[in-house]
């Protein structure tokens, strides 16, 4: 059996099985020999053999095993997980998938606005009851301010994507010098300031320590109780609690979310029973394109070692 320069472990993404970027390596890399570790023993002797490595989890006895590897390719976009001190040990570069979500999470985003804004739900309802009855519309999108938490490729994309709406955009960053596509760029500590004029939040930001709970009791009573709360990040950024007070007490005129603080929902939680409350079961990252444009940044990484022969300022390079 010929050598193997890509072994892609079979770790699915949101239920796409990893067979299908193992068939999508092998298509654009028709001169390498990429397999795809389907069972125990195939994992063993590929990781063993393997050049470049793609996979969501790896361990340092996988990284001890792993004879020949220069390159983890981590299906995801976050890579605390993996050994990285082993791996660096190793001389092994690590990418990631960041970028990857982004124009399908900012679809997801700027659909549940635009129901917001046109009422799409109460239209929904009226048609389950087959009731052709007139509603008016909440709002419109053009005139208003979105601010979008974290500016990241997932934050970015969404801000592009509002370009079209004539809206005012705020990017609540931690860097502030380092920009960004907004009209106006602040700081964490600026949050509290921008908020009284914030019409829509989108929360697009990684949990840390600095981002858990940050959209709590004192932040939602800031905002304006038309503002609409969109939460695409992390369950834990907003406090559930607080989130629910809010709504209930219409402190707020309502709430997307993809993610939830405790995650899944329990079927008896209080967020389930509200009609201005919109909830998706952490789908936003799902889309058909996924493999593809992950292959995107491996084939890319490959195509660069083979010019410079050095696993080194790669695309998504992490470490």
């Amino acid at each position: 059996m010929p050598p193997i320069d890509i072994a892609v472990l079979d770790h699915d993404a949101h239920g796409i099985p990893a067979a299908d970027y193992a068939a999508e390596l092998q298509r654009r890399l028709p001169d390498r020999e990429v397999r795809l570790a389907a069972t125990p023993d195939e994992r063993r002797r590929f990781v063993r053999e393997a050049t470049v490595i793609a996979g969501k989890r790896f361990s340092v006895d996988d990284v001890e095993a792993a004879q020949n590897l220069r390159l983890f390719a981590c299906n995801a976009a976050g890579v605390d997980h993996l050994p990285l001190e082993a791996l660096a040990d190793r001389d092994v570069a690590v990418t990631n998938a960041s970028g990857v979500h982004g124009p399908n999470i900012a679809e997801h985003v700027l659909g549940w606005i635009l129901a917001f804004a046109r009422r799409l739900d109460e239209g929904w309802r009226r048609q389950r009851r087959r009731e052709w009855r007139r509603f008016q519309s909440f709002t419109e999108l053009a005139g208003s301010t979105v601010a979008v938490v974290g500016l990241g490729s997932i934050g970015e994309a969404i801000v592009d994507r509002l370009a079209g709406f004539d809206v005012s955009t705020i990017g609540v960053r931690h860097t502030v010098s380092k920009g960004g596509p907004t009209d106006e760029v602040v700081g964490y500590d600026d949050l509290p300031e921008v908020l009284p004029r914030t019409d829509v939040l989108v929360l697009a930001c990684p949990l840390t320590d600095a981002t858990a709970g940050l959209i709590g009791e004192t932040e939602l009573d800031a905002l304006p109780t038309d503002a609409v709360v969109v939460n695409i990040s992390r369950g834990g950024v907003i406090d559930t609690p607080a989130l629910v007070d809010a709504i209930r007490a219409n402190a707020i005129h309502g709430a997307a979310l993809d993610v939830t603080d405790p995650e899944p929902l329990p079927s008896d939680h209080d967020l389930w029973g509200f009609e201005n409350v919109f909830l998706t079961p952490h789908v936003s990252g799902h889309t058909p394109k996924y493999w593809e444009r992950l292959a995107d940044i491996l084939v890319e990484n490959v195509e660069r070692v083979d010019e410079t022969g050095e696993y080194a300022n790669l695309r998504n390079q992490v470490a």
